[in-house]
């Protein structure tokens, strides 16, 4: 019986050795549909999922994830791909959507100005935020915005760099959605940071300005492959109410 979300969170644990143990490729392709639904900036979705089943790419995968026991004994493998340089065609899609869902008649004028501010803010306020030459028109958005904040507040997130962090938040969501899902259907991961991107986007084929956010295994745990007890620092060290 799948698990409720309290226990599927529960339930997880990073994983570093896999019984040697198939897991249905279709099981976890609805999760990965489930991580397509998490929340994204602006809805631009600018990410990818590539799942790995092929048994030698999945091989050429782990060596470049440094021969991690988590994923030389998975029995499969997801790389979270984020493609910032793709916003301009997802700012599209999003237009599209709209006028889809707003091409009928007898629209009230909440609904008629709801369209224009969300058409305008994919058509203009996402390529004013998300056009950028060699990090120089983010820099000069950035001081501009730093100005303005002194008299109001302001979105402030302009430069290059801050626009990868926004993208990468992201994906990190649609990862940890994918994650819950896995675990509430008894099967496990194990988010990977240490690897050679570079070596698994020349693997995959990937463009050069797509960006590994994380590759993650996947397979059913072996009791060895969870490294002891669950530590968090107390919950009221963290926890702050205003």
């Amino acid at each position: 019986m799948e698990k409720t979300v309290s226990e599927a969170i529960a339930y997880r644990r990073s994983v570093r050795v896999y019984k040697n143990k198939s897991i249905d490729s279709e099981k976890v392709k609805q999760c990965l549909v489930n991580a397509s639904l998490a929340p994204t900036s602006s809805n631009l979705q600018l990410w990818e999922f590539y799942h790995i089943t092929n048994e030698v790419i999945s091989s050429k995968i782990a060596e470049a994830c440094l021969n991690q026991s988590a994923a030389k004994s998975a029995q499969q493998l997801v790389v979270v791909v984020v493609r910032k340089d793709l916003w301009r065609k997802r700012a599209k899609a999003n237009i599209e959507f709209l006028k889809k869902i707003y091409d009928k008649e007898g629209l009230t004028d909440s609904e008629l100005k709801r369209k224009k501010m969300a058409i305008n803010y994919y058509g203009k306020l996402i390529p004013t935020i998300y056009n950028d030459f060699f990090g120089i028109l983010g820099f000069i958005k950035f001081i501009i915005f730093q100005i303005i904040g002194f008299f109001k507040p302001v979105y402030r997130q302009t430069r290059l760099s801050d626009m990868r962090i926004v993208a990468h938040k992201s994906a990190g969501l649609a990862a940890e959605n994918f994650m819950i899902s896995m675990s509430a259907i008894g099967y496990d991961t194990c988010p990977m940071e240490g690897s050679d991107t570079l070596r698994i986007k020349q693997i995959l084929k990937l463009p050069r300005h797509a960006e590994i956010n994380m590759v993650i295994s996947c397979g059913i745990r072996e009791l060895k492959g969870i490294y002891g007890p669950r530590f968090r620092i107390p919950f009221d060290e963290v926890y702050y109410r205003i």
